[in-house]
């Protein structure tokens, strides 16, 4: 799969993961700003490029990225005013949006293209 289509894979999970906490302000891909679509495959192309990266890592990176374009802490994600709750170091981040970083690295190392494939006498 391409860098795209496991960030697209990346975030539907994240959508469905965060419905089932009760936040359905996530937009389905082809819906997504722009700049959410394009972290998402940042975050991928960063894994791909440092696969032994932990949580924290895609974090500080997210992070990072999200600083660099004038992104601050706030109490609520709002685009317009650039703010958003998870600017915090991983540490201090809930359980739960700790769990996102974790699922999106499983999905980035599941789904490229040199990743072990299932067979059918793997499941016997």
């Amino acid at each position: 799969m391409t860098s795209d289509e496991i960030a697209r894979v990346c975030h539907e999970v994240n959508r469905a993961y965060c419905a089932a906490l009760g936040d359905y302000s996530q937009a389905r891909w082809e819906e997504a700003p722009s700049w959410q679509r394009e972290s998402a495959v940042a975050g991928v192309r960063f894994h791909l490029d440092n696969p032994t990266a932990e949580p924290s890592a895609s974090h500080e990176e997210w992070a990072r990225v999200k600083r660099d374009a004038g992104w601050v802490h706030g109490a609520v994600k709002d685009e317009r005013r650039k703010t958003h709750p998870c600017l915090v170091p991983f540490a201090e981040l809930p359980r739960e949006q700790q769990a996102k970083d974790m699922l999106f690295i499983v999905i980035v190392h599941s789904l490229k293209d040199d990743a072990p494939r299932l067979v059918e006498a793997d499941l016997a």
